[in-house]
């Protein structure tokens, strides 16, 4: 037989000095910090659990499900093929294999049903998991887990919603709540006038004799508009009130929900976000009435928290990206990875992600204990709440950007996953309170509830004496929180409280190159350039660290 000599043409000649795309990887266990965070914090145990979840997710599969699902939105059909009116919203299969695995595994609302240790810590390693792949379904997800303490508030309603939201089972059928076995629930805030102001809002709701309310009214923001019902404020006779509105009544039929269009978002383009008219729905107060923003507070608790950890996991993404991209691309005679400057960068990104995730699980930790009971993780949780999403929210977008430029042109299209992972940084500043919502909150509860500056401050002391850098910044804030801070300086507060909580943690639980690194560059860093740390880092050891092997 003769063998031809194909010669080397544009078509079949292989691209040189192009790095294999990232995948095949657990996107929860091939992570060295998360791993060691989970033990720290409790979930040991739950480790090989998340790696079925991680697996699945980094695989091929699973990460094309992220590209096809933002590539595909969702679409509104109004109408039916007889001229019904359905508002019927249409996803691209790829989000319901990413839901599908998301729900299954445990990400939505069952961890409020599973008593064993460490079940907040690895619900919160799997959401950062989800959120490095597809982004837009974190927002039901979010929602649906944080729902669970709300609905508690009435023992009746409860009865019927909690076992639905903690089944663990992804049923799509738009049928009555008696006849599903699992539920999504999101939230009907944000109306034109008010915005973050909830106390302008104009929707109303009627009560009735049998105790049930009529809502009327329209909201201008309502995400994961698919949902099996939505808690939405509305104005009661008694003032400002949170009310639980299904989708379905109990025949079946609809309940007086129209969608006037779906959002055109900057990023989490997958997840269905409407405008809603409220035509006389059914509805049942939650909580006191009159006393709606107390009783949605219980729910806003869960999805700050879950800011904190689709921001982390912003950080993730971008951090493993951009060393996956230098280790594998050369300049000038030299891999990336191995030219100071570069490395200089990938270790920041590095420093960032690990002091986030350390954190994250931190505060996940402490959902956990006080829904147990503890009184100190309750008022620590309080603070921490606020402070983590006003900071870790703040440098997603930062580290995105920089994160993108290390990948150069190709970071710009989007066949890189960091173009999506840009667009979605900035949502977690402005979801549930932006900045100066969350600084300002910070500033309240000090005012209001000093046992959670105790305890705020005792989790600082836990690291007391093992890094002079740590117990100076310590020290000051100490100074800043006796002398009391006016609204002016809200921002400058809450972000000495973040640095000071991660580089505590770091001092507690990370290798010491790790902790020295962030003390030394981070304590007293407002919000500067990255890639500019210290002498004597050792970010050859960082980037090595937070490398994924592929």
């Amino acid at each position: 037989m003769t063998t031809l000599a194909v010669p080397a043409t544009a078509s079949n000649r292989a691209t040189a000095n192009t790095p294999p795309r990232l995948q095949d990887f657990d996107v929860i266990t091939d992570d060295v910090a998360l791993v060691e965070a989970m033990t720290a914090f409790g979930a040991a145990e739950r480790v090989a659990e998340c790696a079925e979840l991680g697996s699945a997710l980094g695989s091929a599969e699973g990460l094309e499900a992220g590209f096809a699902a933002n590539e595909h939105p969702p679409v509104h059909l109004p109408y039916d093929r007889s001229g019904a009116r359905v508002d019927e919203i249409r996803f691209d299969p790829a989000w319901h294999h990413v839901m599908g695995l998301a729900v299954e595994h445990g990400v939505a609302g069952a961890v409020w049903a599973d008593d064993g240790p460490g079940a907040q810590v690895a619900r919160a390693a799997k959401f950062i998991g989800v959120a490095q792949v597809e982004a837009g379904s974190t927002c039901p997800l979010a929602m649906t887990y944080a729902c669970v303490p709300a609905l508690r508030l009435d023992p009746t309603v409860a009865a019927q919603w909690e076992p639905l939201v903690t089944s663990g089972i992804y049923d799509t059928r738009p049928l009555a709540p008696a006849a599903k076995q699992g539920a999504l629930i999101g939230m009907a805030l944000t109306e034109k006038q008010g915005g973050s102001d909830v106390r302008a809002n104009t929707t109303i709701a009627e009560p009735e004799d049998d105790g049930s309310y009529r809502v009327t009214g329209e909201k201008w923001f309502v995400s994961a508009v698919q949902s099996d019902a939505l808690f939405v404020l509305a104005q009661t006779p008694e003032g400002v009130s949170c009310l639980l509105v299904p989708r379905r009544l109990p025949d079946g039929s609809a309940n007086g929900w129209t969608l006037d269009r779906l959002k055109d978002k900057l990023g989490n383009r997958s997840n269905a976000t409407a405008e809603v008219r409220f035509d006389g729905s059914l509805a049942h107060v939650i909580g006191e009435p009159g006393r709606g923003v107390r009783a949605i507070m219980a729910m806003i608790g869960g999805t700050r928290q879950d800011c904190v950890l689709g921001s982390t996991a912003v950080l993730r993404t971008g951090t493993i990206e951009a060393i996956h991209w230098s280790a594998h691309r050369a300049a000038f005679g030299r891999r990336l990875v191995d030219q100071p400057a570069m490395t200089a960068v990938l270790a920041d990104l590095a420093l960032e992600t690990e002091a986030a995730t350390w954190s994250a699980l931190r505060l996940a930790r402490s959902t956990q204990d006080a829904a147990a009971g503890d009184p100190a993780a309750t008022a620590f949780r309080r603070l921490a709440a606020p402070v983590l999403k006003f900071w870790i929210c703040k440098r997603a977008p930062l580290h995105a950007a920089e994160a993108l430029e290390c990948q150069g042109g190709y970071g710009y299209v989007e066949e890189s996953r960091l173009p999506r992972s840009y667009r979605e940084a900035p949502l977690m500043s402005i979801w549930e309170g932006s900045g100066n919502v969350q600084a300002l909150d910070v500033l309240r509860a000090m005012q209001r509830e000093p046992d959670c500056v105790a305890a705020f401050l005792d989790e600082l002391a836990l690291a007391g004496g093992a890094n002079r850098r740590l117990d100076t910044a310590v020290t000051q804030l100490r100074d800043m929180v006796t002398a009391g801070v006016d609204e002016a300086r809200a921002r400058e507060l809450t972000g000495r409280m973040a640095r000071c909580l991660q580089a505590s943690l770091l001092v507690r639980f990370a290798p010491p190159a790790i902790a020295d690194a962030y003390c030394a560059g981070k304590l007293e860093d407002t919000g500067g350039t990255l890639g500019c740390l210290p002498a004597g880092i050792d970010a050859g050891a960082i980037v090595a660290r937070h490398r994924v092997a592929r």
